[in-house]
């Protein structure tokens, strides 16, 4: 490279005023992010996680409509067996999951029954911590990685290459994705996380005739400082460029309901479609901390689950996506058999687990739980949630589970083999 060429791109990029973001520095998401070179691979497999915060009841999600015991306890919060979506002559589906029942009758959704584990506690924040690091034990140790951040950890990554893990909403990084060795982002629009060039139009124009040239740039220059230049800026700007664009586009043909899980879903199923090269998607949905008046309020937070679900696969599903994706729900607890006082349910132990995707077996996994031998008024669990994790991490992402989630915690044979 010429002495003039080099000084022009040192000057060019050291006066010019190069980016204005939404937040003070450069986020990790573009300045890693990768440029086509390290998108997906073909048919690389994806997960999305969806995180029903507040304890979910499950007794009124998943419905043993046609066990007396469900008669007995629930008056008030007890649903009509003409109006569930059956799956069973005895269980099925809320009434406002019809979206969710008819992905079962197509094959593609599994519902786990009677997930929890050991000596459950009742407390959201203990709970959660449980859920998402994957660990029982209660000390320091135990809470400073989560069992995806884990996982992402174990599976590595390429300088340069889009981040394995995303965090999509307004919440912290979820504990699930804290790890050691990999940085996963977090995400609220993608407007929010795009690159601008600013200055006057002349700066500009100078500062994208740079970003040009340097793309000329070998990769091993005998310039640090251009190497530097090349890798950080140069691939921050390509990405940003990326996500720009992928913001100009349409949404596609899919028809999302207004909600905001299916708005967090519509721009994770965006850049999935993109070709990014996410592994790890996480979202949530709040609100299922139901302790009064819960008969209208969980029917909405159902109606918003289930259908942006069904729009997320549909979407998916236009696109050709559909199999080389795995949606995983769940929430800390369940809630007690018995509604209380206040025509809610209290805080309770054992739920269903939902999980999308090529499976071997859609509907119901296991039994219901007993709802005459309980557990101090709670249902009893009889499938660890960390089997389930195991299958996520072992078969759908193929990363050996044990080093995540422990020893003795086999797989349930949930997807369909290639």
């Amino acid at each position: 490279m010429s002495g003039t060429r080099r000084s022009f791109l040192k000057t060019t990029l050291a006066s010019s005023t190069l980016v204005a973001m939404g937040s003070s520095t450069v986020p990790v998401f573009l300045t890693r992010s990768a440029a086509a070179a390290g998108g997906a691979k073909d048919g690389e497999r994806v997960l999305v996680v969806v995180q029903l915060l507040g304890g979910n009841d499950g007794l009124n999600t998943v419905v043993p409509h046609g066990i007396d015991g469900y008669n007995r306890a629930r008056r008030i919060l007890r649903l009509p067996a003409t109006q569930i979506q059956k799956i069973t002559p005895e269980i099925g589906l809320h009434p406002a999951m019809s979206a969710m029942a008819r992905l079962v009758e197509k094959g593609k959704l599994a519902i786990v029954q009677g997930v929890g584990y050991p000596n459950p506690d009742r407390s959201h924040f203990r709970s959660m911590e449980i859920w998402e690091t994957a660990k029982v034990e209660n000390d320091a140790k135990a809470l400073e990685t989560g069992w995806l951040g884990r996982a992402l950890d174990a599976q590595g990554r390429n300088s340069g290459a889009d981040p394995l893990g995303l965090h999509v909403g307004a919440r912290s990084l979820p504990l699930a994705l804290r790890s050691k060795k990999t940085e996963v982002p977090s995400l609220e629009s993608l407007e929010s996380y795009q690159l601008k060039i600013t200055g006057t139009d002349q700066e500009r124009k100078m500062t994208r005739t740079a970003l040009s040239q340097i793309a000329q740039v070998e990769r091993k220059s005998d310039d640090p400082l251009l190497g530097f230049i090349r890798q950080t800026t140069l691939t921050a700007y390509e990405s940003s460029d990326r996500i720009e664009q992928l913001a100009k586009q349409p949404a596609g043909t899919t028809k999302y309901p207004n909600f905001g899980l299916a708005r967090r879903l519509e721009l994770i199923a965006r850049i999935i479609k993109a070709g990014f090269g996410t592994r790890i998607f996480y979202t949530s949905l709040d609100g299922f901390d139901t302790h009064a008046n819960q008969f209208g309020s969980h029917a909405a937070l159902l109606t918003e689950l289930s259908d942006s679900i069904g729009a997320f696969h549909e979407d998916l599903a236009a696109a050709g996506q559909a199999d080389r994706v795995a949606l995983l729900t769940f929430s800390e607890f369940g809630r007690r058999v018995q509604e209380n006082a206040s025509q809610g349910t209290d805080h309770g132990a054992a739920a269903p687990v939902f999980v999308l995707g090529p499976l071997a077996k859609a509907g119901l996994i296991g039994a219901h739980p007993s709802l005459d031998k309980l557990d101090d008024g709670d249902l009893k669990f009889h499938t660890d949630f960390r089997r389930v994790y195991a299958s996520v991490l072992g078969d759908w992402l193929g990363c050996k589970p044990q080093p995540v989630v422990g020893n003795g915690f086999d797989p349930l044979p949930l997807f369909r083999r290639a």
